[in-house]
């Protein structure tokens, strides 16, 4: 048995990200009603804004649906104990150490994931006790590891050391990518910026425009000598602090301006290296279609190959 379907109670093991202010009700419902897990965000700090979001999923889908809980990001403490209680089975943790957050989360029993930048990150979290690992590449966009492994290569290095179920994010937006996973070891995948580009995201058309219309080279990693070290769309507000060497991390007080007013050159526009795969807006349920006919087909053909002995 997929042993993230298990966890998960989904119908097909795709996980959206849970980019800030953009992983809310709207989009995370129709990835939950499309068979996939929705998963609401708490990374931008709005602890009643996001208790409301997940208030308001119960209203837009009776499928399953996650949390995420960044450590790095969370300005009140309390959030842990309102989603503990909110009655979501699964949360993913992120940028720290799950062992601070698991007594909390497995008391009230949850089923808790951990994303992780590398195979050091993968080991500490096991030793501490999740249920498994999203296991995230340097390809992903957003907040990253300067030190970034591609999600090729930490995949296997991961499923070498250890047994738990996996969730590959970081370079995935289609079946193909969804297949190359499945065959390095994980039972799921995770998609963030194939999700920002869909019809049901709430982000400005200016922002799903600039993912279709880059290219595989449309993205930068900044800010890689200090914190936080993003990847973001080659804007050139981008382009110019990438010539600088870094950022403040203040010029995030204006990132809505991108995300809800379209202005790409207000703040960073985070995406992953995925914006080269992406070439138009779908609806959520065409994109999770066409990605698990896709992942199907190659399996398929991959296994008629093997039977016959052919490569």
């Amino acid at each position: 048995m997929n042993r993230v379907l298990a966890h998960t109670g989904v119908a097909v093991p795709i996980m959206q990200a849970p980019m800030g202010w953009i992983a809310r009700s709207a989009l995370a419902s129709a990835v939950s009603n499309a068979g996939g897990l929705g998963v609401i965000e708490t990374s931008s700090g709005e602890v009643e804004a996001c208790m409301a979001e997940i208030a308001r999923m119960r209203e837009l889908t009776d499928k399953p649906f996650g949390v995420n809980l960044p450590l790095l990001f969370i300005r009140e403490p309390r959030i842990v104990d309102l989603v503990a209680r909110s009655g979501v089975k699964f949360v993913t943790t992120s940028a720290g150490s799950p062992a601070k957050l698991l007594p909390v989360l497995k008391a009230a029993g949850l089923i808790v994931y951990h994303v992780v930048p590398n195979l050091s990150s993968a080991l500490k979290a096991v030793d501490a006790g999740v249920d498994g690992l999203v296991v995230e590449g340097g390809e992903g966009g957003g907040f990253k590891n300067p030190d970034d492994v591609s999600t090729l290569v930490l995949l296997q290095a991961v499923r070498e050391r250890t047994d738990v179920p996996l969730i590959a994010a970081g370079g995935i937006c289609d079946g193909r990518g969804m297949a190359a996973a499945f065959a390095l070891g994980a039972e799921g995948i995770q998609m963030g910026t194939r999700f920002v580009s869909a019809a049901e995201s709430p982000v400005h058309a200016n922002y799903k425009q600039a993912i279709i219309d880059a290219d595989d080279t449309g993205t930068v990693m900044l800010n890689r000598k200090s914190s936080p070290c993003v990847r973001a769309l080659k804007t050139e507000r981008a382009k110019d602090i990438d010539r600088a060497g870094g950022f403040d991390r203040a010029i995030f007080g204006s990132v809505k301006d991108v995300y809800f007013g379209g202005d790409m050159e207000a703040s960073l526009a985070l995406a992953g290296q995925t914006v080269g795969l992406i070439h138009e807006v779908l609806p959520v349920a065409e994109i999770i279609a066409r990605t698990v006919e896709g992942f199907h087909a190659i399996r398929r053909e991959q296994a008629s190959r093997s039977a016959r002995g052919e490569f």
